[in-house]
Parts: structure tokens; sequence; C-alpha cells
């Protein structure tokens, strides 16, 4: 008979050794180490208070929190349990945040190259979220729970940063939900930094308690792709503003970029007044985000072409045409001529009015302001005059990627509410005759924190994108191209919370006839699947050199054969 003793003895004595090394590893390297691997870290998490809440449901209650602790709690997927004393102490002395930080190595040491979030729809947090929960349960103050925040943010401080957002967002309900089963009372925080495109990240009504903003995150604060706000009321207000889709309370956090400043009150008396002053139109209530937005689909789609030097417009396929305008040419009437010519053909036109250059030959730095005020009145009532009741569809679009943060146009990089203000003034000039073959058109890019600049679903009958095959203006290699699908479903996704259908009034891909061919080919398939989208744009033509520095300018421009392959295949 075979004894089963020997091997579970020579188990046990395999597993004592282990400790002993372990043992004395940790006594080599220090007496932190063994702690810092198996258990949960949990502290103060003294460089970010909570300063605020900002409630517009209940603006009485959106003073300076009383007695709210924050704290961090670290859950590493290496971990066996954590200091559950400390932290029921905390809980039991009063309000507490709770900032739960996802790590898959050391947290301390940094360097963590695994996906937490992955890791946690996985199951490899499970225990952690047990038995916080049932330490929740027992606390007879409200317990506020973040969970790995400025996750919006382009920077590498987390490793939950750069993952993306239909991953964050799976992560993010499977620890609220498994939270609340347990705790009911638990109050769950989503935290992003309020950064642009912190909105791509939105969990959902469902298991959203509360959101948060950080004034100045450390995070935002590394980070290149923005520029960097100083001055902490125009920081509160822009962040604030990101938050108008979310029907929920914002609870304001501290950080490195407002330590030095004392928060005032009065920052959120003035916010207050803003929404009450646009409560029918930035701030509307038509603007919150619903769990499901139903766009429209198209019967058939309409192809058109930005083509100035006419090589592709004479297609028996396009049916639309694109061009772009300015205070001059109105002035000038060369926008009749231009205009007039595509009435001819029969065309649906593209209008894209770029509110500048007047013949005054002097810069206006604010022409969005000075819109608004009336300066361009008379050109806005030309314009409408020509384009009304034309006999053709004009799908007419104002100030156009607005959300890029460079200076190309006189209107990027300004204030989202006075851009909002400026193309709703243009937009609702001719309301009282508004003229039914006239469509608006929001153009923006589509690019990061586009969503800060809609303007409301009551001035925009179609929502314009852009979409050229360079991802990076450092990229000349043809080859290295994004295919369309990649951007337009990057794009897409970022107009989620509008119910209207789309137009990509601009696309382009440079490169040899083979490889434009073979990239319109995979356009015209993500088209076909995409009903929501209802009409498209070729810019037949390289861009503006001055944007492009010491690189030269793409040319975009295909040939007919190539219009005419598209053509047939997003047609199929």
């Amino acid at each position: 008979m075979i004894s089963r003793k020997a091997p579970k003895s020579k188990f046990k004595y395999i597993w004592w050794g282990a400790v002993v090394v372990l043992l004395a590893v940790g006594a080599t390297i220090g007496p932190g180490y063994l702690r810092n691997v198996f258990f949960d870290g949990f502290s103060e998490r003294t460089n970010e208070p909570v300063l605020a809440f900002f409630d517009t449901e209940h603006p009485s209650v959106s003073s300076a929190p009383a007695n709210i602790s924050h704290y961090t709690l670290y859950w590493k997927n290496t971990s066996v349990r954590f200091n559950e004393k400390r932290l029921a102490a905390a809980m039991n002395n009063g309000g507490v945040l709770i900032t739960i930080e996802t790590w898959l190595k050391n947290y301390a040491g940094g360097g963590d190259t695994g996906n937490p979030l992955e890791a946690t729809v996985n199951g490899k947090f499970d225990h952690n979220i047990a038995a916080l929960g049932s330490l929740i349960a027992k606390s007879k103050y409200i317990v506020y729970v973040r969970w790995n925040p400025d996750m919006e943010v382009p920077v590498s401080q987390y490793p939950w940063q750069f993952r993306s957002p239909g991953q964050y967002i799976a992560a993010f309900n499977y620890v609220a939900s498994r939270l609340k089963k347990i705790a009911p009372l638990v109050k769950i925080v989503w935290g992003p930094s309020g950064f642009p495109g912190d909105t791509e990240f939105w969990p959902g009504l469902q298991t959203v308690d509360m959101v948060s903003i950080t004034l100045g995150s450390f995070s935002e604060m590394s980070s290149d792709a923005y520029p960097y706000i100083s001055k902490l009321p125009q920081m509160l207000a822009l962040k604030l503003h990101r938050m108008r889709f979310i029907k929920k309370p914002v609870m304001i956090i501290g950080a490195e970029a407002s330590r030095a400043t004392t928060f005032d009150s009065n920052w959120l008396k003035q916010q207050y007044a803003l929404r009450q002053q646009y409560i029918n139109t930035a701030y509307s209530a038509q603007n919150y985000v619903k769990d499901t937005v139903n766009k429209p689909r198209r019967d058939k789609l309409s192809v058109g072409v930005f083509d100035p030097n006419s090589r592709l417009l004479h297609d028996p396929n396009v049916t639309v045409e694109h061009i772009f305008t300015d205070w001059g040419e109105i002035e000038r009437g060369e926008f009749i001529t231009k205009f007039n010519a595509i009435i001819a053909r029969r065309h649906a036109a593209v209008v894209t009015m770029e509110p500048w250059r007047d013949t005054s030959k002097v810069a206006d730095v604010n022409v969005l302001q000075s819109t608004i005020n009336g300066r361009y009145d008379a050109l806005i009532k030309k314009l409408y005059s020509v384009i009304s009741n034309c006999g053709q569809t004009v799908y007419l679009r104002f100030a156009h990627e607005m959300e890029i943060p460079i200076h190309r146009y006189a209107w990027q990089s300004q204030n989202p509410l006075t851009y909002i203000n400026a193309y709703r003034y243009f937009m609702l000039f001719d309301n009282k005759t508004h003229a039914k073959n006239i469509k608006r058109v929001w153009g923006p890019a589509g690019d990061r924190g586009s969503a800060d600049w809609w303007p409301g679903s009551d001035v925009v009958d179609f929502i314009s994108i852009a979409i050229y095959g360079l991802p990076d203006k450092n990229i000349t290699d043809p080859n290295k191209q994004e295919p369309f699908s990649t951007i337009f479903n990057r794009k897409f996704y970022r107009m989620r919370f509008f119910d209207r259908p789309l137009f990509i009034t601009e696309f382009g891909v440079k490169g040899p006839e083979n490889y434009q061919r073979n990239w319109l080919k995979g356009a015209a398939a993500t088209l076909n699947l995409n009903p929501a989208v209802f009409g498209i744009c070729y810019f037949n033509l390289y861009d503006n050199p001055k944007a492009w520095g010491h690189i030269k300018a793409p040319d975009w421009s295909i040939s007919r054969q190539n219009m005419a392959f598209f053509c047939k295949e997003v047609n199929k």
C-alpha cells in the first residue's frame, strides 16, 4: 500500500521553507516589504481634501462639507487582507471618502505594467470588495467610495490610465454593483479629474451616486495634452461645465494646484448664477444623459466632395458639394457665385461658415464674442438670404473643429460657453422664418472633449466629424495611417450622448492609389455597418501647408477611378 502521509509531510516542509525564505528576504530588504506585498495599503489622502459639494438640484447643501476625511485604500492582487481595525475606526469617526487604487504589483514602487481593469472583471479583487463591503455595512456614517480616479487623463501615473473607456466602465460597474449589494447605503463616486474627454468614461446612472472633480490633480498637471489652467475659479468653472450632462451631485476635491489657495464659496455661487442664466440652453435639463440614445437611421447614404478643382464633382454618384466661406467672401460676392454654381448642378450643399477674415483687414481675435455682440449681423442676414429656399438642401456648419486645443482658427481654444452662445446666435438668427431646406450642423472634429461644446439638440440637425488617415502630424509615412474604422469608432463613441445623425463632412487618405483604394474599401464597409451616418464628403485637395509646419502638407486627392470605386462599395 502506498502511504499518503509522506507527500503531505513533504509539502509541509516545502511550505515552511518558503515562509522562512520570505522572512529572510523581508528582513534583508526591509521590515515593511512583506506587509507591502501581502497586505492592502491604507493611508490618509491629505493631499486631496474634500472641499465642497455642487448640487444644482439642492444648492443649499453646496457648502464646504464638515468632517469628511479622505483615505486611500490600495488593493493589490498579491494581498490577502488589509488592516480592518484602522479602516473601521476611520469609518466610525464621521463621514469618510475612500479612494480605492487597484494595482497588480507594488504600488509604492510604481512600474505597474499589468491591467487592473481586466483583473477586476476576472474576479482578482473579489475578496477585497467583500471585505470592504462588510465593513461599510456596519458603519453608522456615510461612506463614499471612489474607485480608480483620473482615468481619463492621458498620462501613465496609474495602471488604469490609457485604457479603453469600455474596459474601464465594465470594471467600475463590476466593483460598484457588488459593493452596493453588500452595503446598500454606500455612496459610489465616479472620479474623473475633470479633464477633456472625461465623459467618455461615464459608467451610467445605475451605479453612480455622485461624481467628483479634482482641482489640478497630479495626473492633470503632468499632462501636456491640454493647456493647464492655473487660476482656480476658471478651472472650477470649466470642470463643472464638463459635468453638465450628469444629473448627479459633484464632489469637489482639492489637489496640489489648489493647496496654496483657500477655496472660496463665492465661486460656487457664481456657478449657480451661470446655470440659472443659461438654464434653457447650455445647462438645460434636456442635456442630461440617458442610459440609451437612439439615433435616426438612414435610407441611403449621400456622397459628396469638397473639390475646388472640379475633378470629382461630375461623378453621377455625387449628390453633395462642400464649400468653405468667410465674412470676406460674403461681402465681396464670391460666396454667391460659388453657391449658385452648386445649385445649378442640382446638388445639395454643405456650407462651412468660418466666422473671420472680413474686408476690414483687421484680424478679429474675438470672433465668437463679436458674433454674439452683433458685429456680423448684416453678413449673417445676407448669407441666409442666399441659402434659404434655394431649391436644394443646405447643410449649414458654423465654426468647425472648435474643440481642438490649437490656434489654427480664431474660434479654437476658446471658452466652451462662449462658443455655444455664438453657435446658437448664428443658427437662430433667422429663427422666425427658418427655411426648411437649411439643416443645422454642429461640426467638431470629434476629438477628445468635443462634447464640452455641444450647443443643444434644438439647434442641431446633424453632427459632423472629420476623419483623416494620419493620426499624428509628425507622421509622413502613409502606411502608418489609421484605418477609417479605427478613427470612426473612436469619434462616433464620443457622440454617444447625442440623439442626432452624423454627416462626415470631411474625410481623406494620402498615399499611392492602391493604398487609397484599400483604405476607401474599409471606409465603405464601416459606413455600411453604421446607419446613423447620413452623408459623407471626400476632401479632394491637399491640406493647408501652414498647419503642418516643417512637414509637407498631405495631399488627400484621389483619382476618379477610386471615387467611383468608393461610391460603388458604399452603396452595396
